[in-house]
């Protein structure tokens, strides 16, 4: 647990999230079946973390402030979601991608120095023929 990002703590039980985000706890176990909340569970306690109440928060602006329904937050949500974990899986890619570059530089600058190595050996032969004509 200590790896965990202090925002993702489980700290508040339902009563004292649903005043946070002025909610009824009723709407937020609703939230939480449909999928748009995921709070931790110690027994039988649903405990809120600081990220579910920016999340409830934002569920919140997008329903009464831009008037989406539901099934359009949880749309919104997943799409999201999707592009999170496509934008992790590029930044991935792009590690993968710097690491191999880093690779090729250093293999590129071994293979310059043994063309030099082989430049040298080759002027060092050339004038050893040239000093036994």
């Amino acid at each position: 647990m200590s790896d965990m990002h202090p925002n993702d703590r489980p700290l508040y039980i339902i009563s004292v999230a649903a005043e946070l985000v002025n909610m009824h706890p009723q709407t937020l176990r609703l939230y939480e079946r449909r999928g748009l909340v995921a709070p931790k569970r110690q027994g039988k306690n649903r405990l809120y973390s600081q990220h579910d109440i920016e999340r409830l928060i934002y569920i919140q602006q997008l329903t009464q402030e831009l008037g989406i329904n539901l099934a359009g937050v949880e749309k919104i949500i997943r799409l999201q979601n999707e592009l999170e974990d496509l934008k992790v899986y590029k930044e991935q890619e792009l590690m993968a991608i710097q690491r191999k570059l880093e690779e090729l530089e250093y293999l590129k600058m071994a293979r310059q120095t043994e063309i030099k190595d082989l430049k040298q050996r080759i002027r060092e032969t050339t004038d050893e023929v040239g000093d036994q004509a």
